[in-house]
């Protein structure tokens, strides 16, 4: 964590050098409902989590006999911080060190504000121990939405990705998606170190698509919205509705994310399909329901004439 903000944050260790591997408790990481559940200031002290000491903290320390800094300085660190850290550019009280020292808790010293302090650490804690698993297929960024699009091997899913960059859109990865659990209501795709930028076509091989395309034409990461499952002509006749009457979802992460499913035959243009595909999903997340509009056309028509008129 201080290696990931040291040029950032330009903060300082200044005691508690000793046990630079220190980690986060297991339970409280699991028991966490969020990030926020992590960091937090003096006033509301938790074990375990990250402790801020800004100015008024500070001046809560300062302003008392020795006795009485020692006492709560020392009830700080019986709770096990894995780090503290000294924002608002205040200078760490003499106590403060010393028993960090002692008992070889990390202690940080930034000029930075205490609150610009929480917020980095939040997202970032957030993302360090978020829930995750990989998937197989490619993850784009198709008219700002992220679309994973899965199915089967050789149904020609990068050879559709590469039409779509073709066509403007994004590559965020090919072949092993990574998904981050990152909030209550958002998973987020990235692309493994290894795979960044790259996408292999049959018969061509890999690709560096920032190399070819441009810039723009890769992302670093992008949230989940859209599964696009790509499946055999039989396999969508045999399994799905062709008219389905509520939207289709698929589990990822104990969340419930958008799927629709489209079926692979010769002469169908997929690229403009997936693209219809998103830009319907967009309308559905905005409330607009084009199935259910013509569910409801159907039934006035047919009141219409039951009444005779």
């Amino acid at each position: 964590m201080f290696d990931a903000h040291r040029a950032s944050l330009k903060w300082e260790w200044i005691a508690g050098h000793a046990h630079p591997e220190r980690r986060f408790d297991e339970v409280a990481v699991r028991d966490a409902q969020s990030s926020a559940d992590l960091v937090g200031y003096l006033n509301y002290i938790h074990p375990y989590r990250v402790q801020i000491v800004g100015r008024r903290e500070v001046a809560y320390l300062e302003a008392t006999d020795q006795e009485t800094q020692e006492r709560r300085i020392s009830r700080i660190v019986t709770l096990e911080p894995p780090v503290l850290i000294v924002a608002d550019g205040c200078a760490a009280p003499d106590r403060l060190v010393a028993m960090c020292e002692r008992a070889d808790i990390p202690l940080f010293s930034t000029r930075d504000s205490a609150g610009h302090v929480i917020d980095v650490l939040r997202g970032y804690l957030g993302q360090h121990f978020a829930e995750r698993t990989s998937r197989h297929g490619v993850f784009m960024d198709i008219l700002g939405l992220g679309v994973l699009l899965t199915g089967e091997s050789g149904l020609g899913k990068s050879e559709l990705g590469l039409e779509l960059v073709s066509r403007g859109h994004g590559l965020v990865a090919d072949d092993v998606v990574d998904l981050y659990r990152v909030s209550q209501s958002a998973i987020e795709g990235r692309c493994p170190d290894l795979l960044r930028n790259l996408l292999e076509v049959r018969g061509i091989g890999l690709l560096d698509i920032k190399a070819i395309f441009g810039e723009t034409a890769v992302r670093r990461k992008m949230r989940l919205k859209l599964i696009v499952h790509l499946v055999r002509k039989e396999t969508l006749d045999r399994d799905f509705e062709r008219l389905p009457y509520e939207p289709l979802y698929e589990e990822l992460l104990s969340m419930n994310v958008r799927k629709v499913v489209i079926a692979v035959d010769a002469g169908r243009n997929l690229a403009v399909l997936v693209e219809a595909a998103v830009r319907n999903t967009v309308l559905q997340l905005r409330g607009i329901d084009t199935y259910r509009e013509f569910i409801q056309r159907h039934r006035e028509l047919m009141e219409r004439g039951d009444t005779g008129l």
